[in-house]
C-alpha cells in the first residue's frame, strides 16, 4: 500500500473522529437546551389536548398530526431559521417578537376563561373572531389553525429558550442542535398527547379483551378516570398560556427598563419565602407563577373586546371578501 494511500486513511480517520466528536457534541447540547425548554415542553403538552376535545373518536390522531405537522413547520421552517437570523443580524428584535407572543397566550387563555365564566358572551366573542363554525370539518379547521398558532408561541420560546443556553458554537452546529431540539420536542410533545387523547380507546380495549381480571379492572379505571384527566389537563393548559405569556411580558418590560413589576413579584416572591423557611424557594416559586398568572389574565381580559372589535375588523377590511370566499370554496 503507498504511503499516499496510508496518509489519506490517517486523514480520513482524524476526519470520522473530528466528525463523531461534532456528533456527541450536538447530541449533548441538544439534551441540555432541550431540558432548559422543559417548562414550555409541559406547557405545550398540557394546552393542545385542549384543541382536539369534542370531535369524533376516528378524527383524533389525524388532527394530532397534522398539529404535529404544523408545529415542525413552525420550528424547523420559519422559527430555525429565524431563531439563527434574528440572533445575528437584529437580537433587539427577539424581546419584542416574545412579548407579542406572550401577549396573544394571555388573550387565548383569557378567552377560554371568560367563555367558562360567561358562555354566552365567550360565544358571541368567538363567532367575532371565527364566524362561528358550525359544521364539523370547518370546526376541524378553525381549531387546527388555533392549535398550529398557539404552538408557533410555545414553540418560538422553546427554541428562544434552547438558542440561548447554548455556548458558542459554529453555525452549522447551533443550526443542527436547535434542528434536533425542534423535531425531539416535537415528537415528545405529539407522542404524549395522541397517548392521552387515544387513552380511552386503550381503556375500552382492555376493559373488553384483557386476559386477566386485573387487565380488565385496569381497562374500566382508566375510562372512568379519562374525563377526569381530559378535564384537568384542559385546566392546567388554560393556566399554562396565562402564567408563561403573563411571565414572558412581564420579563419582557423589565428588559425595557420596566421592572417595577417584575421587582415587585420578587420582593413578594422572597417576603412568602420568608414565612416558612423551610419551604422558602417552593412558596418563592408559587408566588411568582401566581403573580404572572393573575397580570396574564389581567391582560388577557383587556385584549378579549380589542381584539374582538378592533383588531380582526380591520383584519376583515384588509383581507377582503376574496379571503372569505377562498375560505367557502376550500371548506366545498
Amino acid at each position: 500500500m503507498s504511503v499516499g494511500l496510508l496518509g489519506l486513511l490517517d486523514d480520513v480517520t482524524a476526519l470520522a473522529k473530528v466528525a463523531a466528536a461534532s456528533i456527541d457534541d450536538v447530541a449533548g447540547q441538544a439534551a441540555k437546551a432541550g431540558l432548559k425548554a422543559a417548562g414550555a415542553v409541559i406547557d405545550d403538552t398540557a394546552v393542545t389536548p385542549n384543541y382536539i376535545t369534542g370531535f369524533a373518536a376516528n378524527r383524533e390522531l389525524p388532527i394530532v398530526w397534522r398539529i404535529a405537522v404544523g408545529s415542525v413547520r413552525n420550528k424547523i421552517l420559519i422559527l430555525l431559521p429565524a431563531a439563527l437570523a434574528l440572533s445575528f443580524f437584529a437580537p433587539w428584535l427577539i424581546t419584542p417578537l416574545l412579548m407579542f407572543g406572550g401577549a396573544y397566550l394571555c388573550y387565548e387563555g383569557a378567552e377560554k376563561v371568560y367563555e367558562a365564566v360567561m358562555p354566552h358572551a365567550g360565544h358571541a366573542h368567538e363567532a367575532e373572531v371565527e364566524g362561528d363554525p358550525s359544521d364539523p370539518k370547518a370546526l376541524e379547521e378553525s381549531r387546527v389553525a388555533g392549535a398550529i398558532q398557539t404552538d408557533f408561541i410555545l414553540s418560538a420560546e422553546i427554541m428562544t429558550i434552547a438558542l440561548g443556553a447554548l455556548p458558542a458554537m459554529p453555525f452549522w452546529e447551533q443550526a443542527l442542535v436547535l434542528a434536533v431540539v425542534a423535531i425531539g420536542i416535537t415528537l415528545a410533545v405529539y407522542g404524549a398527547v395522541a397517548l392521552i387523547v387515544k387513552a380511552d380507546d386503550i381503556g375500552l380495549a382492555m376493559a373488553r379483551g384483557a386476559r386477566t381480571h386485573l387487565g380488565r379492572a385496569t381497562g374500566r379505571g382508566i375510562l372512568i378516570a379519562m374525563p377526569y384527566v381530559m378535564q384537568l389537563l384542559s385546566i392546567v393548559g388554560t393556566a399554562a398560556m396565562i402564567w408563561v405569556g403573563g411571565g414572558i411580558v412581564i420579563h419582557g418590560l423589565e428588559s425595557f427598563g420596566l421592572g417595577q413589576l417584575g421587582h415587585g413579584i420578587e420582593d413578594l416572591a422572597h417576603f412568602a419565602g420568608t414565612l416558612v423557611p423551610q419551604l422558602a424557594g417552593l412558596l418563592s416559586e408559587l408566588t411568582i407563577i401566581l403573580a404572572d398568572g393573575i397580570f396574564g389574565l389581567l391582560l388577557g381580559l383587556i385584549l378579549i373586546p380589542i381584539v374582538g372589535k378592533l383588531i380582526m375588523p380591520a383584519w376583515r377590511t384588509v383581507s377582503g371578501p376574496s379571503s372569505s370566499a377562498e375560505a367557502d370554496q376550500t371548506r366545498i
